[in-house]
């Protein structure tokens, strides 16, 4: 891993930041025609299937289970299933069920902070300096400031307390994942991608069927473009572009892109669902992009 990340994972993290903040959108759409997990475990299954007939009909195939590599490749890639699709799908499903969204909005650009000590301590190059936890800080800042204080105040539900632990532990879920994305052994990174959505389709999919069952009417044709949508951008693509953004840049890089998400978010909502755009927009995407770019500025070296 290089000391800079290059202009192609600047250009990937901003795709991811793009592809990720219209997915809320698309999601407000399929909440019309299909259930929470039910959604999850359709996009999750659906973009696992596009990434299987891809690496086959490449001649890739799946990473080998043969050997010793072999299987902690596949491990890494059920930790990855587990940590970046499976389990925070089901934590932001049920926590959204009991507190307001933008609170769980809020709880995704804790990312990058759950993932600085981590990469401190797991992996090589990742160091931990004041002016990257300075620049976190100010990137959450400008997340809070753009979803509003109000995001904080309770929806007066008896579980919201253990709701709200639950949409921050898929905050630290998705760090996880990405540090078992970078600390993965070499391996083809499509083949990767592919095996991590078949895991986590594995563990979505009967639960999503035992909360929720088999959806009992046809939805609209909109909720169902919704879904393909979901299932072929956010969580295929994604997927793709995020482990090879964690692989060559780092989790730490890879973890910015939960301060883009919300600004990305509130654009597509006002574009394309009519949502009005909050003002607070414009100073709340400067501290962002402030910190985004503070946290990758090259550090100045003392001449020996």
């Amino acid at each position: 891993m290089t000391a800079s990340p290059g202009a192609a994972n600047w250009i990937k993290l901003l795709t991811l930041g793009v592809i990720w903040g219209a997915s809320f959108m698309a999601v407000t759409v399929a909440l019309e025609g299909f259930a929470p997990m039910t959604i999850a475990a359709l996009r999750i299954s659906s973009a696992a299937l596009c990434l299987l007939a891809l690496v086959y009909a490449m001649g890739i195939g799946l990473p080998s289970i043969r050997d010793r590599q072999g299987r902690i490749i596949w491990a890494c890639a059920a930790g990855m299933g587990f940590f970046t699709n499976a389990l925070p799908f089901s934590l932001l499903s049920w926590g959204q069920t009991y507190v307001a969204s933008g609170f769980a909005g809020v709880c995704m650009a804790v990312v990058p902070l759950f993932v600085l000590p981590l990469a401190h301590i797991l992996v090589p190059g990742d160091r931990m300096t004041l002016r990257r936890t300075l620049s976190f800080l100010i990137g959450f800042a400008g997340v809070v400031v753009l979803i509003g204080l109000e995001a904080f105040r309770s929806a007066g539900s008896d579980f919201e307390s253990l709701a709200r632990l639950a949409c921050l532990g898929a905050s630290l879920c998705y760090a996880i994942g990405s540090i078992l994305t970078r600390l993965c052994p070499q391996v083809n990174l499509l083949s990767l991608s592919a095996a991590a959505l078949c895991c986590g389709a594995v563990m979505i999919v009967p639960t999503a069927l035992w909360r929720e069952g088999v959806p009992q009417a046809w939805p609209s044709s909109d909720a169902i473009l919704a879904v393909a949508y979901l299932g072929l951008m956010p969580t295929a693509l994604a997927q793709v572009l995020l482990v090879q953004v964690a692989r060559s840049a780092g989790p730490a890089f890879l973890s910015t892109v939960n301060y883009q998400v919300p600004v990305w978010s509130v654009f597509f909502g006002a574009l394309i669902l009519d949502e009005t755009l909050p003002p607070q927009l414009f100073a709340a995407l400067a501290l962002i992009l402030g910190g985004l770019l503070l946290s990758r500025a090259p550090a100045h070296r003392q001449r020996p």
